[in-house]
């Protein structure tokens, strides 16, 4: 690399892709240039903003810029970083195969807690099962949360339709469960997707492992849209917040919760609780109540 070239090349950035020790840093003008972090633990995810500096034929990172905002996922282990600055999240569901309430709901509620506004799209919606599927949305309509039916495989052109104003000027994470159309949805927006794969895989040395990584897709020829694919459907990681914070990033739990009795309410067991008063009453879903006793019985036991 030329030292002209390597002058041009130094300065900020942005990752679009992640593994181990090693990043994709595109730059301002697009090109993209392979960098590793200092030290041997890495706190490098998709979506930073990063300084970085040539270092040989690629570049090192020598801190991450402040960031907006930071998503968590977690396993049974472990809770780690795996996005920074989204400006929105997409859930994909669909009406076959069910998914899990519970997955969208801690997916709802990690963006709440960072900020960030969250979609939910409904796929399938040529199956005759769709009646029951918008019912189990209901509650988030109720909450304010858009739901936008489409049909990705036998209808493209229409949802191609619908997804390009929901995702034009915006970084928008896109998550779904297996089985639910996120693989048709980025290969439909994003023609080059499966391309831009196996080239960072090959730069990053990470094989079959990128699979499994979050990556970063450009929608237009401007860079102002744009995809971010973490593959699976995330557990994402709540511990670190505090049961006592739960309520309060549940948006139906929230509105009731201000008629309880007692301002410390675990809204469990205490009398003159608002938020039960309110699934008796039929406002609040019992799968969203059940879904709100489980997460503060593991959030109670987390051990810090």
């Amino acid at each position: 690399m030329s030292d002209t070239h390597a002058r041009d090349l130094a300065g900020n950035g942005r990752v679009v892709a992640a593994h181990g020790r090693q990043a994709m840093v595109e730059t301002a003008d697009g090109r993209r240039v392979l960098c590793h972090t200092r030290g041997k633990k890495s706190d490098v995810v998709v979506g930073d903003r990063v300084h970085w500096q040539i270092a040989g034929d690629a570049g090192v990172i020598e801190r991450v810029a402040e960031r907006r905002n930071l998503l968590f996922r977690q396993d049974e282990w472990k809770t780690k970083s795996f996005a920074a600055n989204i400006d929105q999240l997409l859930v994909l569901v669909a009406v076959e195969p069910m998914y899990a309430e519970t997955q969208l709901t801690r997916a709802l509620i990690a963006a709440e807690r960072a900020g960030i506004p969250t979609q939910i799209v409904l796929n399938k919606t040529d199956l005759p099962t769709l009646a029951a599927a918008r019912d189990r949305l209901a509650p988030y309509r109720a909450m304010g949360v858009p739901v936008h039916e489409l049909s990705l495989k036998s209808r493209a052109d229409e949802a191609r339709a619908l997804l390009g104003p929901l995702l034009d000027s915006r970084a928008t994470l896109v998550l779904g469960p297996s089985g639910m159309g996120k693989s048709t949805l980025i290969n439909l927006m994003v023609p080059a997707a499966a391309a831009q794969v196996g080239e960072i895989s090959i730069a990053l040395n990470a094989g079959r492992h990128t699979t499994t990584s979050t990556t970063w897709y450009w929608l237009d020829d401007a860079r102002r849209s744009a995809l971010i694919d973490s593959p699976g459907f995330q557990e994402f990681g709540l511990r670190q917040l505090q049961a006592t914070d739960l309520a309060r990033l549940m948006p139906d739990i929230r509105d009731h919760a201000q008629a309880c009795r007692f301002y410390n309410c675990s809204h469990l067991h205490e009398p003159g609780c608002g938020v039960r008063d309110a699934l008796a009453a039929g406002l609040i879903s019992p799968s969203r109540y059940r879904i709100y006793t489980e997460l503060h019985a593991e959030l109670s036991a987390t051990k810090w």
